[in-house]
């Protein structure tokens, strides 16, 4: 999970940096505010399946990632909401391709360790 966080953070900046020197500072911060909406849900998401909790069970872990996954979808309306109304200028289109890029980063982090596990190799180190 710290992985693919630390991706997403990753394309973000570099995106914003591409933008940033090809169409100027308002596309640049809105592909930083954009993958920053992806992130900081996705963050709360991971805490909330990696915090311990009182009960180790299995049922206890699916109540987590249910209400982690409700939270993650609050904060992305919420963040997206703040942006929308109180960042002025803003440029949608490079904001939602902050936003895509940073959930494809979770994608592909999904891709490798499903490979990673066809080949044998364990995926029990949590993303460290």
């Amino acid at each position: 999970m710290l992985k693919v966080l630390i991706g997403q953070i990753g394309i973000g900046v570099i995106l914003a940096a591409v933008f940033w020197g090809l169409k100027g500072n308002v596309a640049g911060y809105s592909v930083l505010l954009g993958s920053l909406t992806c992130v900081i849900p996705n963050a709360f998401l991971a805490l909330r399946l990696v915090v311990p909790r009182r009960d180790p069970g299995a049922r206890a872990l699916i109540q987590a990632a249910y209400i982690g996954e409700f939270g993650k979808l609050a904060l992305t309306v919420l963040m997206f909401s703040v942006v929308f109304t109180q960042v002025r200028p803003l440029a949608a289109a490079p904001l939602f391709a902050g936003f895509i890029a940073a959930q494809l980063v979770t994608l592909a982090g999904l891709l490798m360790r499903d490979g990673q596990e066809r080949n044998g190799q364990s995926s029990n180190t949590n993303g460290e």
